[in-house]
């Protein structure tokens, strides 16, 4: 056995370098004619059900508005019922066929259950999933005062309410909606992340997280294939409540942090939420099978693949302070004050005045 592993070791890579040196370029250039194709043959929306998590805000309420413009019949669901009720009537004037708002908490594996329910028994049907549903960690490793006050980002907490929303949330909804997207020969649509593949301090839970979220669907899509077709987004940084600021601190505590998400977003240019719906619900009726916005992006996971020293070198320099020092003494909000470049890379939405960021 381990003769054959030797050989394997030996041929493996040069079999691959010249495989993909072949096949690569031909194969792209079918996929560019199929792209061409899909945009021709473009889905169209209107009737069709859409059931989206995490619909109160951010990402998730802007691509409840994009639906709405091509006449969807929506299912959203948030924990903040109050938001929610806006969100529907706003879906409504927009043009959506019909709303149903749902007060859920999809760490709650009944409360997924009851909102695929709920959708099935309103519409009948359900054609598109949308798992956006999450919330952010911002802490080093070593400063979490206990670990286990993180496990809402990913994992389950052995209490009787469990509240585990970025991994396990989307399971437990797909798994409710599988049989019927099946039956609609529909789409799941996951929210992962760039930080899925990119090393950034103080979210490597929520990173971790993402990057399980990827797989997950990856793995969907082999199983589910061909009844259900899975389009996994990557958003870079874009205007959202994880880019305004609210995390889960060291202490495991909800809170607006606008200084550390200066920290955290520094000089990079955020995107809208309104470019961003577009984007995504462009892609899903293409038939996507990645959608990464912006869509530059994209070249940082060859960077990650090919050259992974530089990234880490980035972000170390960009967002580690020195030994001691106040996370806010990271180069990467140092630059932001410095030469005020939040007022061109930053939505208005996201330009809280100095004045105001220690309310």
């Amino acid at each position: 056995m381990d003769l054959i592993h030797r050989f394997l070791n030996l041929v493996a890579p040069p079999a691959t370098f010249f495989t993909l040196l072949f096949f690569v370029p031909p194969l792209y250039f079918f996929k560019c004619f199929l792209s061409f194709v899909s945009s021709v043959f473009y889905e169209d929306v209107t009737g069709k059900v859409v059931l989206i998590t995490g619909a109160s805000s951010g990402i998730g309420e802007h691509l409840a508005y994009e639906y709405a413009k091509r006449g969807a019949c929506l299912s959203i669901c948030a924990r903040r019922e109050h938001r929610l009720r806006y969100v529907a009537e706003r879906a409504l004037e927009l043009g959506a066929t019909d709303v149903i708002a749902v007060r859920a908490d999809v760490s709650n594996v009944n409360d997924c259950k009851l909102l695929v329910d709920e959708t099935l028994d309103r519409f009948g049907r359900l054609d598109h999933l949308v798992n956006n549903a999450g919330i952010n960690q911002v802490c080093l490793l070593e400063e979490a005062d206990d670990i286990t006050d993180y496990r809402p980002v990913m994992v389950i907490r052995a209490l009787p309410s469990s509240q585990d929303i970025n991994f396990w949330g989307s399971v437990y909804t797909t798994r409710f909606a599988a049989p019927h997207l099946r039956n609609s020969k529909g789409k799941i649509i996951a929210l992962s992340s760039v930080v899925s593949w990119l090393p950034v301090p103080r979210m490597s839970l929520y990173n971790a997280s993402k990057a399980a979220v990827m797989q997950f669907f990856e793995t969907l899509r082999v199983e589910f294939a061909p009844d259900v077709k899975i389009t996994i987004v990557t958003p870079g940084l874009v205007e959202s409540e994880l880019t305004r600021g609210k995390y889960l601190t060291k202490g495991g505590k909800l809170v607006l942090d606008p200084e550390m998400r200066d920290v955290q977003v520094g000089i990079g240019p955020v995107a809208t939420t309104d470019y961003c719906a577009k984007a995504i619900v462009d892609g899903v009726c293409r038939g996507d099978r990645y959608v990464t916005v912006p869509a530059w992006f994209r070249v940082t996971y060859l960077w990650r693949v090919f050259w992974p020293e530089v990234i880490d070198w980035t972000y170390r320099l960009l967002f580690n302070p020195r030994p001691g020092a106040s996370p806010e003494e990271a180069l990467s909000k140092r630059l932001l004050d410095l030469t005020g470049a939040q007022k061109i890379l930053y939505p208005e939405t996201l330009q809280i005045p100095a004045e105001q960021k220690g309310d």
